[in-house]
């Protein structure tokens, strides 16, 4: 891994502007509270975060990966 920091910028704290890496990556996207179906079992935000975080690690784990 090689971190990007133009030489003129400031140093950011906390985070880096920039990352190189080599190797597989994948990307999650568009995680919202519904299950594998497409429905909403909860009105409650707590149940839909919970739900699309499972979403999240169920598409990870098709990549062989896990959060």
């Amino acid at each position: 891994m090689k971190l990007l920091q133009p030489a003129h910028w400031a140093r950011p704290k906390g985070y880096a502007n920039g990352v190189a890496v080599c190797g597989r990556q994948v990307f999650v996207a568009g995680m919202i509270g519904w299950d594998a179906q497409g429905a909403f079992h909860s009105d409650d935000l707590v149940a839909q975060v919970r739900q699309a975080l499972q979403n999240a690690v169920e598409v990870l784990a098709e990549a062989g990966a896990r959060p």
